[in-house]
């Protein structure tokens, strides 16, 4: 059997699947909160300790760059090594890059799961990219052979931001002015992103925040308020922010397909697509993607999915093991 991961910074989730990295139905998957645990060894061992299950490999997929099966996770204090893990496990281990556990997610996922914002053309193959928006903004790529895809990471979300228009080259100067320097694509496709457009939008005098707006973003998740808040038509300035959000993440989108030449589609994932699934699908998010000049009809025929399925990255973790081992 094999033990697949997903490591965020909130959470972290295991699972067991078969050698052919599929679900077995009614094997343990336990979440286990990640900062009441001193490290990822420390979750591994507990939950071994209470399924009581062995497994011959695993794969665990973690939110910051891996180099030599070694990452320092970007949200939580933790150094994650795969060489630990193995010792730990009595069994291989690898450690990816979280959006490349994604990336191998995707051939595991069902149509009822993806939610299509442009068809593009019907025959389409080829290289796919995966932007993922959520506590950051991640993004990887699988390469196609001709035969089958490979899955690589990259760290595409922290290339310079380029703004769209007269607005967004204002954002980028507040945005310079708050960080001291660099501004990338993550400080605004991304929850944290989508609060600095609306505090932006606010603080140039775009809109007005009522005190009952205030109250709620301080007393909930600020990214949720927003975005619940402008899917309800509750605040011109909420609905604007997430505006300019959904264009941003057109642009960026855009970007990654053309650089990563997906032909074979651009699949949105991350935790913040799924739920705003109505604002990206109203045209906003399409006609960024689409708004690159001569390069127009290559990313027409792109086709541009959201992954539903918040599982994703667990699914992908354990196809990414059962392959490996299959050589």
């Amino acid at each position: 059997m094999i033990l697949g991961g997903d490591i965020g910074g909130t959470n972290t989730r295991l699972a067991v699947f078969d050698d052919d990295g599929r679900r077995l139905a009614g094997a343990p998957k336990h979440t286990y909160p990640s900062r009441e645990h001193d490290g990822l060894v420390a979750i591994v061992r507990r939950f071994l300790e209470e399924t009581g299950v062995r497994v011959g490999a695993a794969c665990f997929g973690v939110a910051g760059p891996v180099k030599n099966g070694r990452s320092v996770a970007t949200n939580l204090p933790w150094i994650i090594d795969a060489a630990e893990l193995a010792r730990e496990l009595g069994a291989r281990a690898w450690v990816i890059n979280d959006l490349e556990a994604t990336a191998w997610g995707i051939a595991a996922l069902g149509p009822d799961e993806l939610a299509e914002l442009s068809p593009g053309a019907p025959d389409a193959a080829g290289n796919i990219a995966v932007v993922a928006a959520g506590t950051g903004l991640g993004e990887a790529a699988l390469y196609w052979d001709g035969q089958r895809h490979h899955p690589f990471a990259t760290e595409g979300g922290h290339a310079t931001l380029a703004p769209g228009d007269d607005v967004e080259a204002e954002l980028l100067a507040w945005l310079r002015r708050r960080t001291g320097g660099h501004v990338s694509w993550e400080r605004v496709v991304s929850g944290p992103g989508l609060v600095s457009i609306y505090e932006f939008l606010r603080d140039t005098g775009r809109g007005e925040e009522p005190a009952w707006l205030a109250d709620a973003l301080r007393e909930g998740d600020p990214g949720s308020t927003i975005s619940r808040m402008a899917l309800e038509q509750k605040s011109p300035l909420c609905v604007e922010a997430l505006h300019r959000f959904a264009g941003l993440y057109g642009s960026e989108a855009g970007n990654a397909a053309l650089k990563l030449m997906a032909t074979g589609g651009v699949y949105l994932g991350g935790g913040i697509a799924p739920r705003i699934v109505s604002k990206l699908a109203d045209g906003t998010f399409r006609a960024r993607f689409l708004a690159k000049g001569r390069m127009r009809p290559l990313l027409e025929s792109m086709p541009v999915r959201v992954v539903l399925n918040d599982q994703a990255g667990l699914l992908g973790a354990g196809r990414c093991a059962a392959v490996r081992i299959a050589g």
